[in-house]
């Protein structure tokens, strides 16, 4: 059997869910699959430092953190980190290489590429090498001439690569790697149910902005019902239930912690309020559910919503005050969601994780022809 070995890093939780995506997916075609966290693989107390400081930042400055990204995104400055993350880390990851003699390498996180894409450039390693883009827009960190193929989350994401260098052979956007349930059945019929569903991802939005578009959309004109998912955000969670009592009580709001029913919930909603991270974005496209955007993290986030936004899947909220008026003429105007879906449908058409499956076995059948 063949093996792949898949690294990734608990840096957001994208990163995670995409490796566990592939990781069944590769299961299922009967490869031997190892997932690592590539961080904590190097050392628990160099994990604690990257993920610690990068939660630090983004929470309590969000600015400072899309400052850094800027930065980190021009030519010297991704060289210097490009060269010091393969000095702190090439000599763990390739003991693990060594020690788990994979057939494929997959990184769904962009440290790995330099500590990997530098044990190819020495001929340390001769192993096919995939980096998977958990974003709309690649950072110039995922740019190495080592890595075989891109896995990216559409056309536009192919072409941010183009520019940076990376030939189109390389390039294939087969989407952010999600979930199967998100792609089963697509919510692409047009309103006509009642009554109108809110989705809001209530983890992703914190406890303050949460609180702030509950307040603003539970006075909404019409027939609605409200959907909101905390996640792991226990505090968030017993918040709701204390202020919005009645309201849970008579099912105009409905509340979850954690679940795995998010694909379900997808489909049976009518417009999104999150954040724009990456694999939420891919899942919202996959089910045909418009987003609407009231708040964002500068640096990849401001990317993928842009992307929304231009391509007409999505619509940013300068105050969260606007979104009460704009969910009322979006009740009114049907038409507005139907055109959305029918974006998001042309764009959810390319997703497909069977396809890294196909290719890499090409990879692999090619690397030893010519080993």
């Amino acid at each position: 059997m063949k093996k792949v070995l898949i690294f990734t890093a608990s840096i957001g939780g994208g990163h995670n869910e995409a490796a566990s995506c592939l990781e069944k997916e590769f299961t299922q075609h009967d490869f031997i699959v190892k997932k690592v966290d590539a961080l904590l693989a190097i050392s628990k107390s160099f994990d604690s430092f990257i993920s610690g400081s990068c939660k630090i930042i983004v929470n309590n400055f969000p600015k400072l953190y899309g400052n850094l990204y800027d930065i980190s995104n021009k030519e010297k400055t991704n060289k210097l980190l490009n060269i010091s993350l393969a000095k702190i880390a090439k000599e763990k990851i390739y003991n693990m290489i060594l020690e788990e003699n994979p057939d494929l390498i997959i990184s769904t996180h962009s440290f790995v590429i330099s500590m990997v894409g530098h044990l190819k450039e020495k001929n340390l390693i001769n192993i096919p090498f995939i980096s998977v883009v958990t974003d709309y827009e690649a950072h110039k960190i995922y740019v190495n001439d080592n890595v075989d193929a891109y896995i990216v989350a559409s056309e536009h994401t192919g072409k941010t690569l183009l520019a940076q260098g990376v030939s189109k052979d390389r390039i294939f956007p087969y989407g952010i790697p999600i979930k199967a349930e998100f792609l089963d059945k697509c919510n692409i019929a047009p309103i006509n149910k009642k009554p109108f569903q809110i989705l809001l991802m209530a983890g992703s939005l914190g406890l303050k902005s949460m609180t702030k578009v509950l307040d603003n959309i539970i006075t909404l004109d019409g027939d609605y019902h409200i959907v909101a998912v905390c996640g792991n955000n226990k505090k968030l969670k017993l918040s709701i239930e204390t202020q919005y009592t009645n309201l849970i009580k008579s099912n105009k709001i409905t509340l979850y912690g954690f679940t795995t029913n998010i694909p379900s919930i997808m489909e049976n909603s009518d417009i999104l309020i999150t954040k724009p991270g990456g694999l939420t974005v891919s899942e919202a496209i996959a089910k045909r559910l418009p987003m609407i955007i009231p708040y964002y993290i500068p640096g990849q986030e401001k990317e993928n919503l842009d992307f929304l936004v231009k391509n007409g899947m999505g619509i940013y909220v300068y105050q969260i005050k606007e979104i009460k008026s704009l969910i009322e003429y979006i009740m009114k105007n049907p038409s507005v969601i139907n055109n959305m879906k029918k974006n998001m449908e042309k764009m959810g058409n390319g997703f497909c994780p069977n396809n890294v499956v196909y290719l890499s076995e090409n990879l692999i059948n090619d690397c030893t022809l010519n080993r």
